[in-house]
């Protein structure tokens, strides 16, 4: 099975026909793609003016949507570097349980559905490298009660989301579901509190 750079090769060679080549950029979201594959794909789609049904896109933009996956990928692989050798010093002095922010990496690991849409129409529109740059930041400082990449603070707590963890908060502002370790208690209350309001008046 390819890899990634095997399949951005493939985008980018001019030999190859336009439509192996678009179909390599879908493969190279198997390997990465931080919304999920349907909102990544969404997302490049829309940033780099491609059809997403289009069989035939124009190949220059498809190398662009491919250089802006590819950055975000870097982004994430340097901080999965970092997260490693963290937990390497951690284990050397005897911390070998792990606290709830590797739990949320552990399901993230390679960098899949790393800040994940619940609906793939709904995500942020700012570039994915500097998403994951805010989302990372995050990580790195103490919890907060707003969305790390957008700021918005209106969190809530949807219990029949798509994709594991199943329930968790998301934000009504770019649609990511926010992980756990970057919001304080009293944010993932509230947010929960946000839910119960939205189901009750659904019934």
């Amino acid at each position: 099975m390819a890899g990634f750079r095997s399949l951005a090769r493939q985008v980018r060679d001019a030999r190859c026909d336009l439509a192996l080549r678009r179909y390599s950029l879908r493969k190279c979201l198997e390997r990465f793609a931080p919304y999920g594959h349907r909102a990544t794909w969404d997302h490049l789609c829309a940033r780099h003016c491609i059809e997403p049904e289009d069989r035939a896109p124009d190949p220059a933009r498809l190398v662009a949507a491919l250089e802006e996956l590819e950055e975000a990928r870097a982004v994430w692989l340097a901080y999965e570097e970092s997260f490693a050798d963290r937990r390497k010093r951690e284990k050397h002095h005897g911390l070998r349980r792990p606290a709830s922010m590797d739990d949320w990496h552990r399901r993230t690991w390679g960098g899949n559905g790393v800040a994940r849409c619940d609906s793939p129409y709904s995500h942020p529109s700012a570039p994915l490298g500097e998403v994951l740059r805010r989302l990372i930041t995050a990580l790195e400082n103490k919890p907060g009660a707003s969305c790390p990449v957008c700021g918005e603070t209106g969190i809530v707590w949807r219990q029949d989301l798509a994709n594991e963890p199943w329930t968790g908060p998301v934000c009504t502002g770019c649609g990511i579901v926010v992980p756990r370790p970057v919001l304080t208690s009293e944010a993932v209350a509230a947010a929960k509190e946000a839910g119960r309001g939205e189901l009750a008046s659904v019934a």
